[in-house]
């Protein structure tokens, strides 16, 4: 059995263990959290490129040790000189997955690393932003060993992905993909990382590198103009909050999924499961899921075109109550309902003084939009892909509007002063690999390792798969899964420690200042800590 590690200094976690060790390094060095989350999500844009990179999105969520909470959302528009009788009239009828015409939203990443890094500035005198990036400069220049994930997901896409010749340059150089284990390089990507050390983060969006993004993405047909890269920034929100019963829990508003994260808690804590390794443990979440989705599903994007209050749905006692009567904890609900796919990577942090970061980020599908950036060796998300070509549509394509997110990253306060921060990468599974980890250590007092490493379950789509059934790992309880199959669940047995399931991960921060941590065996990531 793996062991929760610990610490009492400061910790962190990422699905990569090189990252995890530029976070740390960080730390070591007397950086904030807020630094060190920095120095990992750069790393990973280095190392683990088909998750994460400088053209996708994040959300941070980040509590100080006064009690604060906040939220960085760190996410791109829809392109302003973009509609959908463009679309149509460059013959599509969806917005399609790959290529230049996927790459239809602003990228954020940068931006919430400079809002964070002026936020950790506001803390104590910061490190030379050299240092933030020096791990990733250094294996994005000298190369970095291709994960087993990484060269799956190359061969298993790359009839989709080599029809970009820029990506397939990159990734194919001599006509042969990159295997695992093998050195990858990309020379351009650390030339753009040094130059924004150089010139600052802002010359992303209005800079020398601005420039270079812009040209490669126009020459792809991407619908982006220089007006959305001047216009971005990223901003602070105020976070989506939910009490339990010893527990308040935060999480980050639409147009992420957040809200669904928290109402699959409250309505779990309202079904009165007292056992957490049995049928009606997994039953009554995945039944709280069909009920926290229908919300989302309905109701969850821009806020600014949203017509129901995701903050209100959470705290409205009586519909909560009336939700979960609609929960038969015998027998399973109807469904499939549409779901979103999606690859990402999350990564905490916690530092000396209590500073505590939840991060989430993303290039939503793997490699994105498969559109490769030879200038600034940047792939560009496809976020923008979920948007819909009909007028008035949820989630309807408008210049300037932010497309629904999966992305949240999971916070919790205890009432015994523990401050935790828990998230995962798996699109559709977010909400609920969050569920089954906060549960397990929360409710039913499982070690914080044992409840990210335990079998998993998905309902739903992940990994572009457009299947609707409960997913579960094989090394799930027999008896347990005979259960859920009698009660009216479609069960679709996977492999253990499957990737479907997510890189989840967590870090513990009790009173006195110990700290306990975990990372994710589905993963290349670990726990580092001093």
């Amino acid at each position: 059995m793996q062991h929760t590690f610990q610490s009492g200094r400061g910790m962190v976690t990422s699905p990569h263990h090189l990252a995890s060790q530029s976070g740390l390094s960080i730390l070591k060095q007397g950086g904030t959290a807020l630094e060190a989350v920095v120095a990992m999500a750069s790393t990973l844009c280095a190392v683990y490129p088909h998750m994460t990179g400088i053209g996708g999105d994040a959300f941070w969520l980040v509590s100080y040790p006064d009690g604060r909470v906040e939220v960085i959302e760190a996410c791109g528009a829809g392109a302003l000189q973009g509609s959908i009788d463009a679309y149509r009239n460059a013959g599509h009828t969806t917005v399609p997955w790959r290529g230049g015409w996927a790459a239809n939203t602003m990228a954020g990443t940068v931006s919430g690393w400079q809002l964070a890094l002026q936020q950790s500035a506001s803390i104590k005198n910061p490190l030379p932003i050299n240092a933030l990036l020096e791990d990733a400069i250094w294996y994005a220049e000298n190369g970095y060993v291709v994960s087993e994930s990484e060269a799956e997901l190359l061969a298993s896409k790359q009839n989709e992905l080599l029809q970009n010749e820029d990506f397939a340059q990159s990734y194919a150089p001599d006509g042969k993909l990159f295997q695992h284990g093998m050195v990858r390089k990309n020379p351009a990507l650390g030339h753009t990382l040094r130059q924004l050390a150089q010139d600052g983060l802002q010359s992303f969006y209005a800079g020398t590198t601005a420039q270079n993004l812009l040209q490669d993405l126009q020459r792809i047909s991407s619908p982006l103009s220089s007006e959305d890269f001047s216009s971005h920034e990223a901003v602070f929100r105020k976070p989506l909050a939910a009490k339990l019963k010893h527990a308040q829990l935060y999480n980050a508003p639409p147009p992420t999924q957040g809200v669904a994260s928290l109402a699959i808690l409250r309505l779990f804590e309202k079904l009165g499961v007292q056992e957490g390794v049995g049928f009606a443990h997994i039953h009554g979440l995945v039944e709280a899921t069909k009920q926290a989705f229908l919300f989302r599903n309905a109701h969850v994007g821009d806020p600014r075109w949203m017509t129901e209050d995701a903050q209100a749905f959470l705290d409205n006692e009586e519909l909560c109550t009336e939700l979960a009567h609609k929960i038969d904890m015998q027998r399973a609900s109807p469904w499939p309902q549409p779901s979103q796919a999606g690859d990402t990577t999350w990564m905490g942090a916690i530092d000396s003084s209590g500073v505590a970061v939840s991060m989430i980020q993303s290039l939503y599908f793997e490699f994105g939009s498969g559109v490769f950036l030879p200038q600034t060796g940047v792939l560009w998300q496809n976020r923008g892909a979920s948007f819909q070509l009909e007028e008035g549509a949820w989630n309807a394509f408008v210049p300037g509007r932010k497309p629904f997110h999966t992305l949240n990253p999971a916070l919790a306060h205890f009432d015994d002063g523990r401050v935790m921060v828990y998230g995962t990468m798996g699109g559709e599974g977010q909400p609920q690999t969050q569920a089954a980890v906060f549960t397990r250590y929360a409710h039913f007092g499982m070690p914080l390792q044992q409840a990210v490493t335990a079998p998993r379950w998905l309902l739903g789509r992940t990994w572009g798969s457009e299947s609707q059934s409960l997913k579960v790992e094989s090394n799930m309880d027999a008896g347990v899964v005979a259960k859920l199959e009698k009660a009216g669940h479609p069960v679709e047995r996977v492999a253990p420690f499957s990737n479907m399931m997510g890189h989840a991960g967590a870090i513990v921060r009790h009173a006195d200042g110990m700290l306990e941590g975990a990372a994710d065996p589905r993963s290349d990531g670990c726990v580092a800590a001093f």
